[in-house]
C-alpha cells in the first residue's frame, strides 16, 4: 500500500409557506438555536465583514507541494478552466479552485456521510450522525481506499494538497467562508478518505430500496393479504414463505424508525439522458443531453470546471470535493448518467438471542456479530457519545441506530439488518477519471469496469460518430426471492450468490433506430435473464422523451434544451380521463366550485406551465387521492418509508377504472367515491392558499423553488443566504422534473440543478445551466447569478479555450519545501 494511502487509513475516523418544511441534503433545520442567532449578530456586522472570504482569482499566489505550477482561468460564470504541465499540479488546482468556492458546502458534505455534524452543530445533530455511523459511509470508504491503483491515489493526494493548501491560507489570512464564523469552528485538514466519504454519499442517494422493504414489512404484519397485495410494485415470486417470516417475526417499523423521513433520499431523485446520432441531427454528428435530478440547495450539489492537463482535456461536472468531472466530455467522447435504480439492498429479518444481546440466529445456532464502537463528539459535551453498531452476517443493524429498545425499554427479538452493494469495496473514482481521457467506446467501456456504485445508466457519443448505452454497476444475484420483502437472516438459503457478469449487463451499440434515452424507467423486458427491480420510476418522463424524439427530426443543440425544459403531464393524460368520468358518476351531490375546478381541467392542454390553473388543481387532486387512502392507516413517518406509493396508486385507479377496484379503493366507496372525495379535498386546501376561485389559481403560487442553504433555515439567516423564492414549471413527472415531498407539496426539493448539452460536432464548447451559481460566497456575483436562466431554460455556454478570463486569472506557483 502507498505512503499517502497508509496515512490516510490512520486518520481518526470521527473525522471524518407555513407548511412542514422537508430535508435539504444537510439536516440542520431546527438544530441552530438562540445563541447561534447572537453569534449571528456579534459577526456579520456589515458589508465589508461578508465580503473578505471572497477569493483571490486575479494574481499570483505561492502554494506548497506543486511541482511546475497551474493556472485557473474563471470565465463570465465563474467556470474555473485550470491547466497544468502535469497531472498532480492539475489536480492540485483544481481542489484548490474548488475549495475557493465550496469549502464549507465540502465540509459540510464529508460531516454529514462521516456522522460528525454534532461536533460542530450540537446535540441536535446526535441521531442524524448515529445514522450514518450505522450505514458506515465512512467505514466502506476506507474499504475502497485500498482497491485504487498508484494513478487515482496520486490525483487523490493531489487534490487533497490543493484544498488544503487554500484552507491554511484562509485560515491564516482570516478569510475563512463566514459560515465557518457564524458557527464558531475551523474545518480539519482535508484528506483523500474525505474525497471518498463524500462518492459513498452519492451512492447512499441514489441506492435506495431497503426504506420500502421496511415499509412493506410493517403493512405484511398488519394488513390482509388483498391489502398488501394492493401495495406492492410486484408480487413477490416466494410470496407465501417471505409473508410468513414477515408475519411471524416483526419488528415495530412504526417505533424503530419514527422521525427517520428527512434523512432518506427523496423519492424523486433520478434524471433523464438521451443520445440521438447524427442521422436525426442538423449537423450530421451525434448530440447527447443529460439533466440529473437531485436535491435542490445553495450552492449547488454541482460544480462545473473545465481541467486541461498533459494527457486529456475534459470540462463539465463534479462533486464538491471529488476530483475529476463526473459526467462531461472531452475533446472525443461525451457522456450522461441516470440512476438505474435497482435492488441493490436487501434487508434481513435477524432474531437475537434472548440471554446475548449481540449473538444472532443462523442456520440453526447463534453467531457473535461484530460490535463496532462509534465515538461521537458532540458540541458543548466533554466526553464523545459512544454508539454502538451492530453488524451480522448480513449487514449492520439499521432498526435500532436511534431507538435500540423496543417500546417496553429491551432489546427487540427481531430487528432488520441491511446488506448493500456500496459497503464492498468499489473503485469508482478511477473510473471517473478514466472516462475523462477516454477516445472512444472501447476505452469508456473498459472504464466501466471499475464503476460499481451506484448502479447508473451510461449514454455515451463520441466524434466517430458512435452512440452507446449501457447499465452498469454492481448488482445482486439471489439465492431466492427479489427486493420487496426483508428475507429471514437465519436461513442460509437466502442471501446473495453473485453479481450479474459484468458482459451481461444491459449494453446497446449504434441502435438502428439511432436514439437511445432513459428517465430511471424500466431497462428490461422479459426476456432478459436477471432481475434488477420492481421499482421503475413511473414511465411518464421517459415516455415525453421518446414522444419529442420520434415525432423531430435535424435536431439541433437548442432542441435538446428546449426539450430538457418541457412539461408535457402525461401521467394527467392518461388518469384524468378516468378520475374526472368517476367524478360524473358519483352519486354524492357535487357542488359549484367542483364543477368549476372540472371546467379548469377539461380546457388544460396538460402543461404543467406556471401560470396556468389546471396543472395546480391536478396535482392538489393527486395529493389528496394519496392522503384519503392512506392516511387513516398510516402516519408521517410510514409514509416517508411508503417508496414507490405514487405509480402504484397510479395502478390502483387504472384497475379499479377497468372495474377491478383493490382493497383500498373499494373501502373508499370505490373510485366514484374516492375521486369526488379527493377532488373536494383538493378544492378545499386549494382554495385556503391559492384563492376562492380555482378558475383563477396559479401553479406557480403553490410550485415554488428556494435553493435553501443549510443554515438559511433558521432566521435571520434566511434572509441573508437563501435566494428569493420564486415560481416554478414542471413537476415530479415531467421532463422538466420538479419534485416535492407529499408532506411540503409544493416546494420543490429536486430538480436538474444542471443541464448540459453536448454537440458531438464541435465539443470545443457545450452548453450548461447550474442553479443557483457556480459559488457558495454569499457576496460573490456568482452565487446565485444563473437562478433566472435556469428557470427560464437559458443555457450558457462554456468553452474549452481559456481566452474567456472575465472572471480573473489566477496563476498559482511553487514555493518550494515540503
Amino acid at each position: 500500500m502507498s505512503e499517502m494511502a497508509e496515512s490516510a487509513q490512520s486518520i481518526n475516523k470521527n473525522e471524518p409557506r407555513p407548511k412542514k418544511r422537508r430535508r435539504r441534503t444537510y439536516i440542520l433545520i431546527g438544530i441552530l438555536g438562540s445563541g447561534i442567532i447572537l453569534l449571528t449578530a456579534s459577526i456579520i456586522w456589515g458589508y465589508l465583514q461578508m465580503q473578505r472570504p471572497l477569493p483571490s482569482t486575479d494574481g499570483e499566489i505561492p502554494v506548497p507541494y506543486m511541482e511546475d505550477g497551474a493556472s485557473i482561468v474563471r470565465d463570465s460564470q465563474g467556470v474555473p478552466h485550470i491547466e497544468a504541465d502535469n497531472t498532480f499540479d492539475l489536480y492540485f488546482a483544481q481542489g484548490f479552485a474548488t475549495a475557493q468556492d465550496r469549502l464549507f458546502q465540502m465540509d459540510m458534505s464529508r460531516r454529514q456521510a462521516s456522522g460528525t455534524l454534532s461536533e460542530v452543530v450540537g446535540e441536535d445533530a446526535l441521531e442524524t450522525d448515529k445514522y450514518f455511523r450505522t450505514f458506515g459511509l465512512r467505514r466502506a470508504a476506507e474499504a475502497s481506499l485500498e482497491e485504487y491503483d498508484d494513478n487515482t491515489i496520486s490525483a487523490l493526494q493531489a487534490y487533497t494538497e490543493g484544498v488544503n493548501a487554500f484552507m491554511e491560507r484562509a485560515v491564516r489570512e482570516q478569510k475563512l467562508p463566514v459560515e465557518f464564523r457564524i458557527l464558531g469552528f475551523q474545518p480539519d485538514t482535508w484528506t483523500p478518505l474525505d474525497s471518498l466519504t463524500i462518492g459513498k454519499m452519492m451512492a447512499y442517494d441514489l441506492g435506495g430500496k431497503w426504506e420500502g422493504q421496511a415499509f412493506r414489512h410493517w403493512a405484511a404484519s398488519k394488513f390482509p393479504d388483498e391489502k398488501v397485495e394492493d401495495l406492492m410494485p410486484a408480487y413477490p415470486a416466494d410470496g407465501p414463505n417471505v409473508l410468513e417470516a414477515n408475519r411471524e417475526h416483526s419488528v415495530n417499523v412504526a417505533h424503530h424508525f419514527q422521525d427517520i423521513g428527512p434523512l432518506i433520499p427523496p423519492p424523486d431523485h433520478g434524471s433523464n439522458n438521451w443520445v440521438v446520432s447524427g442521422e436525426h441531427t442538423k449537423s450530421g454528428e451525434p448530440l447527447l443531453a443529460n439533466d440529473p435530478h437531485l436535491s435542490l440547495m445553495t450552492p449547488s450539489i454541482w460544480y462545473e470546471s473545465h481541467l486541461s492537463g498533459p494527457d486529456h482535456q475534459v470540462t463539465g461536472v463534479v462533486f464538491p470535493g471529488v476530483p475529476g468531472i463526473v459526467v462531461g466530455h472531452n475533446e472525443h467522447v461525451a457522456w450522461g448518467v441516470t440512476n438505474v435504480s435497482p435492488d441493490v439492498q436487501d434487508v434481513f429479518l435477524e432474531q437475537r438471542n434472548e440471554d446475548n444481546p449481540h449473538e444472532f440466529l443462523y442456520d440453526g445456532e447463534y453467531e457473535e456479530a461484530t460490535v463496532i464502537e462509534e465515538e461521537i463528539f458532540v458540541d458543548d459535551r466533554d466526553e464523545p457519545v459512544i454508539h454502538e453498531v451492530v453488524e451480522t452476517r448480513r449487514g449492520p443493524l439499521i432498526s435500532e441506530f436511534a431507538y435500540p429498545e423496543d417500546a417496553e425499554g429491551h432489546p427487540p427479538e427481531t430487528a432488520l439488518s441491511m446488506k448493500w452493494t456500496a459497503h464492498d469495496a468499489t473503485a469508482e473514482l478511477a473510473a471517473v477519471l478514466d472516462f475523462n481521457r477516454a477516445e472512444n467506446w472501447e476505452e469508456f467501456e473498459e472504464a466501466l469496469r471499475s464503476f460499481e456504485a451506484p448502479a447508473q445508466n451510461f449514454v455515451f457519443a463520441d466524434t466517430e460518430g458512435n452512440i452507446a448505452y449501457r447499465a452498469n454497476g454492481r448488482i445482486p444475484i439471489r439465492s431466492q426471492g427479489e427486493g420487496l420483502l426483508p428475507k429471514p437472516g437465519w436461513d442460509p438459503d437466502y442471501g446473495w450468490d453473485d453479481y450479474i457478469p459484468w458482459d451481461e449487463l444491459p449494453t446497446i451499440i449504434n441502435p438502428e433506430s439511432g436514439m437511445i434515452s432513459t428517465a430511471n424507467n424500466r431497462i428490461d423486458d422479459d426476456d432478459y435473464t436477471h432481475h434488477l427491480t420492481h421499482s421503475w420510476a413511473q414511465p411518464f418522463r421517459h415516455s415525453r422523451i421518446l414522444e419529442v424524439l420520434d415525432d423531430g427530426d435535424n435536431f439541433t443543440p437548442e432542441d435538446m434544451q428546449a426539450l430538457q425544459m418541457d412539461t408535457k403531464n402525461l401521467q394527467a393524460e392518461e388518469l384524468l380521463p378516468l378520475l374526472t368520468e368517476a367524478v360524473q358518476n358519483a352519486s354524492a351531490e357535487k357542488r359549484a366550485e367542483d364543477e368549476e375546478a372540472l371546467e379548469v381541467l377539461a380546457s388544460w392542454d396538460f402543461y404543467d406551465d406556471r401560470d396556468k390553473a389546471g396543472p395546480a388543481v391536478f396535482h392538489l387532486w393527486r395529493l389528496a387521492l394519496i392522503d384519503i387512502l392512506f392516511a387513516d392507516e398510516m402516519n408521517e413517518d410510514l409514509l416517508e418509508l411508503f417508496s414507490g406509493k405514487e405509480g402504484i396508486v397510479d395502478n390502483m385507479i387504472r384497475s379499479a377504472a377497468d372495474g377491478e377496484p383493490g382493497a383500498w379503493i373499494a373501502a373508499r366507496g370505490g373510485l366514484e367515491g374516492l375521486a369526488l372525495e379527493s377532488l373536494q379535498k383538493a378544492i378545499d386546501e386549494g382554495r385556503d392558499e391559492l384563492g376562492a376561485s380555482p378558475s383563477d389559481w396559479e401553479w406557480g403560487d403553490f410550485h415554488q423553488v428556494t435553493f435553501e442553504h443549510p443554515l438559511g433555515a433558521v432566521p435571520p439567516l434566511n434572509y441573508l443566504f437563501n435566494p428569493g423564492t420564486q415560481p416554478m414549471d414542471g413537476s415530479p413527472i415531467t421532463v422538466q422534473a420538479a419534485g416535492y415531498d407529499d408532506e411540503a407539496p409544493g416546494e420543490v426539493a429536486t430538480a436538474a440543478g444542471w443541464r448540459g448539452v453536448m454537440d458531438l460536432n464541435d465539443l470545443s464548447e457545450s452548453y450548461h445551466s447550474v442553479a443557483p451559481g457556480q459559488s457558495g460566497h454569499r457576496f460573490s456575483p456568482w452565487y446565485d447569478d444563473q437562478i433566472d436562466d435556469w428557470i427560464e431554460g437559458n443555457y450558457h455556454s462554456t468553452s474549452m479555450d481559456t481566452n474567456d478570463d472575465a472572471g480573473g486569472r489566477l496563476e498559482l506557483f511553487p514555493m518550494g519545501g515540503d
